[in-house]
């Protein structure tokens, strides 16, 4: 007589069941897609970091140490949001400032993201105005004032690359003045209480001497117009802003003939070695 076998009440699934086929596939996919995703992502960040890597020393650090200086600093998070604050409204005006200069930047910095290929003048244009109303918006979640400073950096930003004030002597100045007055002032709203505004026009003609392919594109800057001057105003104007600053935030004769010495020791031996060797070329 044939033995009878009781089917199991335990389900039991093929390896090959369609169901672990389609997992399987899913798990691929999604990993294949995140590889995907940070990959385009750590390309993008890299780029856009690309734009602003000339400005670090130049605007990011200076403007950050003096809206600490001014506010002062709340709170750690406070200062946060004033970096990202910063950054942006840097990567505003340097994407702006570069959609339009590739030729100069082959010259000058060949790395930039334009003249590496890694972004196209119409996407460069794009992000341009794209930038433009994020940091608008932005700016409103805190007040509407920070609109307004926000709408005056738009503004400069706009009259500099498009109406041609980076190709003017006097323009290209009074530019510069009212982008670090905007960055300033934005950076000083979002880290404390208080307002501040500095003009700055020294520190916009010192990074000029160290672009020496302008003269090609039609740019006129102070040291193209005259190159010996422009030295020279450099090294009084730097000992000028020291003695200033000294006198007005009070910090006492011996800070002060510390300070004027340092940079008078700093101007004088860098500007000529500069001429050499083009150590501020960075």
């Amino acid at each position: 007589m044939a033995r009878m076998v009781m089917p199991s009440l335990t389900p039991h699934y093929a390896n090959n069941s369609p169901w672990s086929v389609s997992v399987n596939l899913t798990f691929s996919q999604a990993e294949d897609f995140l590889r995907r995703f940070f990959s385009a992502a750590s390309y993008h960040i890299h780029t856009a970091i690309l734009f602003t890597w000339t400005d670090y020393k130049t605007i990011f650090l200076p403007i950050t140490a003096f809206a600490c200086a001014t506010a002062p600093v709340q709170s750690f998070s406070s200062l946060l949001q004033s970096w990202l604050w910063i950054w942006f409204h840097l990567l505003l005006c340097n994407v702006s400032n570069q959609a339009r200069s590739c030729e100069e930047d082959k010259l000058n910095r060949p790395w930039r993201p334009l003249p590496a290929g890694r972004i196209t003048e119409a996407q460069a244009v794009a992000l341009r105005w794209a930038i433009v109303f994020f940091c608008v918006f932005w700016s409103s979640i805190y007040d509407q004032d920070l609109v307004w400073t926000t709408l005056g950096l738009v503004a400069t930003t706009f009259i500099y690359d498009e109406l041609g004030a980076a190709s003017h002597i006097v323009g290209k100045n009074f530019c510069n003045i009212g982008g670090y007055a905007s960055f300033e002032v934005g950076a000083t709203t979002i880290i404390g209480a208080n307002h501040a505004m500095d003009y700055v026009s020294v520190t916009a003609h010192r990074i000029s001497l160290t672009s020496k392919e302008t003269r090609p594109l039609g740019r006129m800057t102070f040291p193209i117009y005259a190159p010996e001057f422009s030295r020279v105003f450099t090294l009084i104007a730097t000992i000028v802003w020291s003695m200033f600053l000294s006198w007005f935030w009070e910090v006492g004769p011996i800070s002060t003939a510390f300070l004027v010495c340092f940079v008078w020791l700093m101007a004088a031996h860098v500007l000529p070695l500069h001429a050499r060797t083009s150590v501020l070329a960075f």
